[in-house]
């Protein structure tokens, strides 16, 4: 796998999280979640992977992190809701497409 398309991957994942986040009562799920849902859009990965993929999103802003005994829960943050709504950019996180 090329370098470019793994970032491809690795941003459309992220948008991936992003958007089922938003979907959610509370904006919250926890890695054991992220990585079903991931799975279904095409993302069969490992459980670190994931968990590299969700501490990225927190580094960006776009969520907020918290370890639970070495458990990963994450939670939208108002960055990360701006980006799934297109009213702005984050670098590292796929673009929206127009629905």
């Amino acid at each position: 796998m090329t370098t470019e398309f793994a970032r491809h991957l690795e941003e459309d994942a992220r948008l991936v999280i992003l958007r089922e986040l938003s979907a959610q009562v509370n904006n919250t799920l926890n890695e054991s979640t992220v990585t079903d849902v991931l799975e279904l859009w095409g993302h069969n990965r490992s459980r670190e992977w994931v968990r590299t993929q969700i501490r990225k999103l927190g580094e960006l802003g776009a969520v907020r992190v918290t370890d639970r005994n070495g458990f990963l829960i994450c939670e939208l943050t108002q960055a990360g809701m701006d980006h799934v709504s297109r009213r702005s950019v984050i670098d590292g996180v796929k673009r929206p497409t127009l629905r």
